[in-house]
């Protein structure tokens, strides 16, 4: 199978950004070779060379497409700061919220989800980025942050469906408002959750 890393020529990365941004923005079946040739400006031929099909193609943009939410992710979750400042990093990152989320937005396709190949890096990243979370989290209770009942995976998992579920509220509202609505809801509960005098803010 492609490896991203493997290409070391403009054309294949040019391919892979292009379907990567059709994808987002189209969906599988809307991502068409042809229009991934023409966002990128190669032929036929480039594409064909670097890469055995669509399939192929959208396999190596999938897979980069979940590095990149991973590095985003892990850059703010690896921070100075307590737990509760990193995560209010995460959650407050700017984010494209209407365009929905990169990763997130292919899970709600059946062509991504019916091909193991495209599914697993959607899968992969989510177990990722709990299991991240989960560790943040572990070290905030640790740290005397949280209280004994507190559950870090269970509010990592929680972490991940708000924003998943606030991209969604906001797409269907046409309006980024109820994305950051959740957030800082979800913000106010993590607040609430901690103990007093942790020097947390």
């Amino acid at each position: 199978m492609y490896s991203v890393a493997m290409s070391g020529t403009d054309t294949a990365r040019k391919l892979i950004e292009a379907t990567q941004e059709l994808l987002w923005e189209r969906g599988y079946v809307g991502t068409s070779p042809r229009a991934i040739q023409q966002r990128a400006g190669a032929g036929q031929g480039s594409m064909y060379h670097h890469f055995g099909g669509k399939p192929d193609l959208a396999r190596a943009a999938v897979r980069k497409s979940a590095e990149e939410m991973r590095a985003a992710a892990d850059a703010d979750l690896s921070r100075e700061g307590s737990a509760r400042e990193r995560v209010r990093a995460y959650l407050s990152r700017e984010r494209a919220v209407l365009r929905g989320c990169r990763v997130g937005g292919l899970a709600q396709d059946p062509d991504v989800i019916a091909d193991p190949g495209l599914r697993a890096p959607l899968r992969e990243t989510f177990d990722w980025l709990r299991g991240r979370l989960t560790e943040v989290l572990e070290e905030g209770r640790a740290a005397g942050e949280f209280g004994p009942g507190f559950d870090p995976a269970a509010t990592a998992a929680t972490i991940v469906a708000v924003v998943q579920g606030g991209y969604v509220l906001a797409r269907s509202a046409g309006d980024p408002g109820p994305f950051h609505q959740a957030a800082d809801g979800l913000l106010r509960l993590l607040d609430a959750t901690a103990t007093s005098g942790d020097g947390a803010s």
